[in-house]
């Protein structure tokens, strides 16, 4: 069976399939080429199902899509939904500027990872939610992953998630929890 990964953003496709791949064998998982919808849910699991419902809408095929961001404490949760345009340029190296740049001077720094992984299948829609706890770095450290990887240090490591090895990453990440908990989902209702 096909189904449709609601996004056009390549790391995220890639991502997705290190996670999925495995977990769900026999689906193949394709890669979206349709129109963008507009992301103007007021949380993460309303802007997840956005997607898919347009990925399913457009493809006619079963549709999975995640939202997801940086939730900062002492940012009373920004950048939140709005992460990926947060500088407003779509420019991670201009969102991870200004994050450090809002954070200059605060102590606390506690922060999490947060997704939304959604399945949508014609009329039935699944959503979960996870967290990956950790806090923000005062400087960058890394190479891998995307986004604000660089300036996150899960909780319990040493290593920011820019420095950890893809394997690792997708075996604990937001995503990795999310997804992983809908698999099972996934499976139950398209076999």
């Amino acid at each position: 069976m096909k189904i449709v990964l609601a996004t056009h953003n390549a790391h995220k496709v890639e991502e997705l399939r290190g996670i999925l791949g495995e977990r769900l064998g026999e689906h193949e998982l394709l890669a979206y080429d349709g129109p963008e919808p507009v992301e103007d849910g007021a949380t993460f699991a309303e802007n997840a199902l956005i997607k898919a419902r347009a990925a399913a809408r457009h493809t006619g095929l079963p549709a999975i899509a995640d939202d997801s961001g940086i939730a900062v404490d002492a940012l009373g949760g920004a950048p939140g939904i709005h992460s990926a345009r947060y500088a407003g340029t779509r420019d991670d190296g201009d969102n991870l500027r200004l994050l450090l740049a809002n954070l200059e001077g605060v102590a606390d720094r506690g922060a999490a990872f947060v997704c939304a992984a959604a399945l949508v299948d014609g009329e039935h829609e699944e959503v979960v939610t996870e967290r990956w706890a950790g806090r923000v770095l005062e400087t960058p450290a890394g190479e891998g992953g995307f986004g604000y990887d660089p300036v996150f240090q899960p909780a319990g490591e040493s290593r920011s998630a820019a420095e950890l090895g893809r394997e690792e990453k997708n075996a604990v990440s937001h995503r990795a929890l999310a997804f992983g908990a809908l698999v099972e989902r996934i499976r139950a209702r398209l076999g």
